[in-house]
């Protein structure tokens, strides 16, 4: 399964997120919220933000792919969200508000463009049959 890279891909990026905060919180030596630290709210709004947004959309890209997507596709919204997931981590890390735009924006663009695939690719025989 060709989506199976995006998974993965988006896996290793919440563990480095993950791994970034819990870094800032033993640097800091705080256990829970962020002490005032920016640089840790900062890692913590990351992870939180890939996690609100990587696991619906690499389900999307699976289902996708299972109901017969053509591969390109698969490999078009699963670039353009992990291009878009990286461009938002740095957008947010250097206070780049137009990067951060622009990686949302591709992020929405890619969710949008895998819902559109699967209602297309979605088995509507099997949807609508009494078996």
């Amino acid at each position: 399964m060709v989506s199976a890279l995006y998974v993965v891909l988006g896996a290793l990026l919440l563990i480095k997120l993950s791994y970034d905060v819990v870094r800032l919180r033993m640097q800091y030596r705080v256990a829970y919220g962020d002490g005032g630290f920016y640089e840790l709210q900062t890692a913590i709004r990351v992870h939180g933000n890939a996690v609100e947004y990587i696991p619906i959309a690499t389900v999307l890209l699976v289902i996708m792919e299972m109901n017969g997507a053509e591969v390109w596709m698969i490999h078009l919204c699963g670039l353009l969200l992990m291009a878009g997931r990286l461009v938002h981590y740095y957008g947010l890390r250097n206070r780049e508000v137009s990067w951060r735009r622009s990686g949302m924006a591709a992020t929405y663009i890619s969710l949008i463009l895998m819902v559109i695939a699967n209602i297309f690719y979605l088995p509507w025989d099997l949807v609508f049959s009494l078996h």
